[in-house]
């Protein structure tokens, strides 16, 4: 026999974010984009700022390539032939001038480091020919570097395209505008490391409420609250119940909620009480009638002359009182386990237990086929025997009286991991799936699911799986064409606790 049991699931691969987790990295997000558009006006803004003092330093520069009297290049009275490109005195280093006549490069110097000057190349010189005055600046990627440029017409002859070409170094810019990156990505990300860290603490504190409110959820969903007195102790701290605020509004309701759900199962319990206490009432009455009727009938049929029509009417009220006593006998084994009236536990001999039971249902049902499978060693649970015996009763009678003449019924006894199992298997035609889900249920019958031919009082199964749980121990039922296991699962006893009785097997089973 295969049982199978399910473990526990593993989670998805993808866990869905914590709430506090989403608004952190939400306001990172923010910050993070804050921070770049922050950076990038600000690379525009100091771009725009520094290109314009190239641009304003380009005409005095040109005007120190050699002007007399220091006239710039727009002066009117400038002479063409004043214009000197090696002229280095007041021009700053990677400064550049260069001399066009019609286009053709007349003389050009870039000033170095030291003060003196050297020719461009003629691929810059190319470059820087196809330069218009009327353009304005410009910037070029010459052999030297990235320049800002700009010409000047020079020739007071009208026509003439004598033209000085100015270009001043952008490298200065270049590296400010590099620093100024480099000290806005620094600080934005100490900042947004700073903010994460405050976020964290700030958005923890504010969502401490919430998750006590889902330890009080979590603690209510564990409780059992399917049966027997019911009490919820927990409720939502005052402090994380105030109104006002969005948390304390939800944990309001929440204790709203559980004082509602405590007193609709308080009122239940009560409205069982009264029903359990009504029929425990009523069958203890009825016990001495029933047992009258009984009685009286048996005398009359063992003392009086009556008529055979008589006879089978006094015969059927016999049948029917005794029906009607193990049903009252049912219903007050009953309401016993539900007010916990049981005898005390002790160290069972599961293994014979089930040897005798199920001789005694080979004795009663011998058109059935009887097996065992059983263990090397005896198996000791710690349970009532008396309920335990009542158990196993049961279930074999059940196999007997809803399943065809010949059916093979095997009875085996497991342990596993400190539970000790029976399992009553037997081959009839199954139960049907849709009285699968009540069939543990108190007056739940489905004789036409299996092929008995006696009714039953709904009472057996029900009254097996209450003296189960009374012992801690679990039933289950798996059911399909040909076979139909019911399987009980006990906590066994340690080992070596045997108890001291004749162990006897009957070689017929």
């Amino acid at each position: 026999m295969t049982v199978r049991r399910d473990g526990p699931r593993s989670g998805p691969a993808g866990r869905p974010l914590h709430l506090r987790t989403k608004l952190i990295l939400v306001t990172l997000g923010l910050l993070a984009a804050i921070c770049v558009g922050i950076g990038v006006l600000s690379h525009l803004a100091m771009s725009d700022y520094l290109t314009g003092q190239l641009d304003d330093a380009l005409e005095p520069a040109a005007g120190r390539a050699g002007f007399p009297g220091g006239r710039s290049p727009g002066d009117d009275d400038r002479p063409s032939r004043g214009v000197d490109p090696g002229n280095a005195a007041g021009q700053r280093p990677g400064t550049l001038n260069a001399v066009f006549d019609d286009g053709e490069a007349q003389v050009s110097a870039l000033v170095l480091d030291d003060g003196s000057t050297e020719p461009l190349t003629p691929a810059d010189l190319d470059l820087l020919a196809r330069l218009d005055p009327a353009d304005g600046p410009d910037e070029l990627d010459l052999s030297t570097g990235q320049y800002r440029v700009d010409a000047f017409g020079i020739s007071p002859t009208p026509g003439s395209d004598d033209v000085l070409v100015t270009g001043l170094s952008t490298a200065e810019r270049d590296s400010t505008l590099a620093s100024l990156g480099v000290t806005v990505a620094g600080l934005s990300l100490a900042g947004l490391a700073l903010a994460g860290i405050a976020g964290t603490a700030v958005i923890r504190r504010s969502l401490r409420p919430l998750e006590e409110l889902s330890a009080v959820a979590t603690s209510v969903s564990q409780l059992p609250l399917s049966s027997g007195e019911v009490a919820i102790p927990v409720r939502v701290p005052p402090a994380a119940a105030q109104p006002g605020t969005e948390v304390g509004t939800v944990g309001l309701a929440l204790n709203g909620m559980i004082d509602h759900v405590t007193g609709a199962l308080q009122d239940r319990q009560a409205s069982e009480m009264k029903v359990r206490r009504f029929v425990a009432d009523a069958s203890h009455e009825l016990r001495t009638p029933l047992t009258s009727i009984r009685g009286y009938t048996e005398l009359v049929l063992m003392s009086e002359a009556v008529s055979p029509s008589a006879r089978s009417a006094l015969e059927r009220v016999d049948s029917e009182s005794r029906r009607m006593s193990s049903l009252v006998e049912d219903l007050l084994l009953l309401a016993r386990l539900d007010e916990g009236q049981r005898a005390e536990a002790s160290d069972v001999d599961l293994t014979e237990l089930v040897i005798e039971t199920t001789s005694d249902a080979q004795a009663s049902a011998p058109g059935y086929t009887w097996e065992l499978a059983l263990p090397e060693e005896p198996v000791v649970v710690r349970a009532v025997e008396a309920e335990i015996r009542q158990v196993l009763i049961n279930l074999l009678s059940n196999a007997h009286r809803h399943t065809p003449l010949g059916t093979v019924v095997t009875t085996a006894v497991t342990v596993e991991a400190g539970r000790a199992g029976v399992a009553v298997t037997d081959t009839g035609p199954g139960i049907d799936p849709a009285f699968l889900d009540t069939i543990f249920t108190r007056f739940s019958r489905a004789d036409t699911a299996r092929s008995g031919n006696a009714g039953s009082t709904g009472l057996g199964l029900a009254i097996v799986r209450a003296l189960v749980e009374a012992n801690g121990g679990t039933i289950s039922v798996s059911s399909e064409p040909g076979r139909t296991c019911f399987r009980v699962d006990l906590p066994a006893s340690q080992p070596g606790h045997i108890p001291d009785r004749d162990r006897s097997e009957d070689p017929s089973v």
